[in-house]
């Protein structure tokens, strides 16, 4: 992988645990050579991530939309920063640009980046990896609802497995670098019909 998107909170409360991640998640990126692309703010665990690459020579690109430039959260030091029109445009740069994405704990902004590349993996849209940085256990709930939506069959397993999880940086980089994303097309038929 050549660039890695890191989806995060543009708040950070201060947790040493989610410090020490991203600064962990940063000196993984930075040996391997691999871009951080990452929303352009440069506040919360977006600035705090942004800075650990930065601070150890990798490369950071941002991407954010123009409403949120003009409200000056813009990081101002970063390798380069894409400008997009609207939320949408910039999901679809960042997506457009890595080779996987990995998703820090955060608040709604996050879930919906990261269900949004999830759905487009899941509808064979691309192939990329996504991965769950589960600090401190912060996705454990949502990994039970996931796996309820499998027990419920809203979800197959084979889909379920397409959320790849590791509290460990390091762990999670090596699992993405071996997946391989083969979509379920079944579902797109309906049984009831044929």
């Amino acid at each position: 992988m050549k660039a890695i998107a890191v989806f995060c909170g543009s708040n950070f409360d201060g947790n040493p645990n989610l410090f020490k991640a991203v600064h962990d998640l940063a000196d993984v990126m930075v040996q391997r050579e691999i871009t951080l692309v990452f929303g352009g703010g440069r506040v919360g665990v977006m600035g705090l991530i942004a800075d650990a690459i930065l601070e150890r020579g990798g490369r950071a690109i941002g991407v954010i939309p123009r409403f949120l430039m003009e409200k000056e959260v813009g990081h101002m030091g970063l390798t380069e920063l894409f400008i997009t029109e609207n939320m949408h445009e910039r999901k679809q740069k960042m997506a457009d640009i890595s080779d996987g994405v990995i998703t820090l704990p955060g608040g709604f902004g996050t879930m919906e980046e990261f269900f949004e590349v999830l759905t487009w993996l899941q509808l064979g849209l691309h192939g990329n990896p996504i991965g769950l940085l589960n600090v401190d256990g912060f996705y454990n709930p949502l990994l039970t609802q996931i796996d309820l939506m499998v027990e419920k069959k809203f979800l197959k397993p084979v889909n379920r497995d397409l959320v790849l999880s590791d509290q460990d940086p390091e762990s999670l980089i090596n699992r993405m670098e071996k997946f391989d994303s083969r979509p379920d097309e079944v579902w797109f038929r309906d049984n009831n019909l044929t």
